[in-house]
């Protein structure tokens, strides 16, 4: 089996109005909510800003697969999104299930106190953590890196 890969990693859970952004330390120990990304014309230019700033080992973005295990629409769009990341940074961006990672992230929230209006500032970044604790998790007890890794060329490249 292969050892665990040390290095920072970034994660996201890539939604329609907000791209909720969560790191980890090195050793793989701590996952943490870091930002939440406007989605739209410039989230390529700031999500490529943190991963200047963190030198993650790579990214991981969540895949919001439906509860069967299909890609519907939205796991489609986050796929197009991914390889556009991937084309903008260069670090390997991967993508990894998300089912069921933002009702863990609201439970959370919610037994830390939040109240709903104050989830939704924070709720993209906790789901962002959730989603790479689960990534580091698999590695660790795989010995290989979580999900499937995006090419930098798309369909039709």
């Amino acid at each position: 089996m292969a050892e665990f890969r040390r290095g920072v990693r970034l994660g996201l859970d890539w939604g329609d109005a907000r791209i909720g952004v969560a790191a980890c330390d090195r050793d793989g120990l701590l996952a943490y909510p870091l930002d939440t990304v406007a989605a739209g014309p410039q989230e390529l230019v700031r999500l490529a800003e943190l991963v200047a700033e963190h030198e993650p080992l790579e990214v991981v973005v969540g895949l919001p697969r439906s509860l069967n295990g299909t890609d519907g629409p939205a796991a489609v769009k986050v796929r197009e999104r991914a390889v556009a990341l991937a084309r903008a940074v260069g670090v390997p961006v991967r993508l990894v299930d998300e089912r069921l990672t933002t009702v863990a992230a609201s439970r959370r929230l919610s037994e830390g106190g939040k109240r709903a209006k104050q989830q939704r500032s924070l709720i993209d970044a906790a789901s962002a953590a959730a989603i790479l604790e689960q990534a580091v998790a698999v590695e660790r007890s795989r010995g290989e890196a979580a999900g499937e890794l995006v090419s930098a060329t798309g369909p039709g490249d």
